[in-house]
């Protein structure tokens, strides 16, 4: 199965130059935990609220005076589009990421896959085999 059947869409973006009082309100007004950052279409950065928590309220910083540049995670792991499941959960385990940008054929932002995102899928999966496995077991 294709990343790209899973990936949501409609990612949350925003520009390294933005504050980290603009950033901090894109989160609340879109309710989202991380937003990737672009320029030119292209994912560059990500940054979540445990980045602005450790980079900016624990040491007290004026987040109109720090940027998303000073505290994204610069040069994400990406995955294509056209990636498996599998090649996108192993690129996460090997990064040690939580989410990962889905790119096109261009390097453009497509969408974005989480963690969580995996997990519902594979919980399902893992429903639909227990099916199989206790229609097929005799009854006691």
């Amino acid at each position: 199965m294709p990343i790209s059947d899973i990936a949501r869409t409609g990612v949350i973006t925003i520009h390294k130059d933005q504050t980290a009082g603009n950033l901090a309100t894109v989160m609340k007004e879109e309710e989202v935990g991380s937003v990737v950052v672009e320029e030119d279409d292209v994912p560059v950065g990500i940054v979540t609220d445990r980045d602005l928590a450790l980079e900016v309220l624990e040491p007290r910083a004026d987040p109109r005076e720090v940027t998303v540049g000073d505290i994204m995670s610069k040069n994400p792991i990406t995955a294509h589009e056209d990636d498996g499941v599998f090649q996108v959960t192993e690129a996460m385990y090997r990064g040690e990421v939580r989410r990962l940008p889905i790119v096109d054929d261009n390097g453009e932002l497509a969408g974005i896959v989480t963690l969580d995102d995996l997990v519902v899928l594979f919980s399902d999966e893992m429903t639909g085999l227990a099916g199989v496995i206790e229609a097929e077991s005799p009854s006691y």
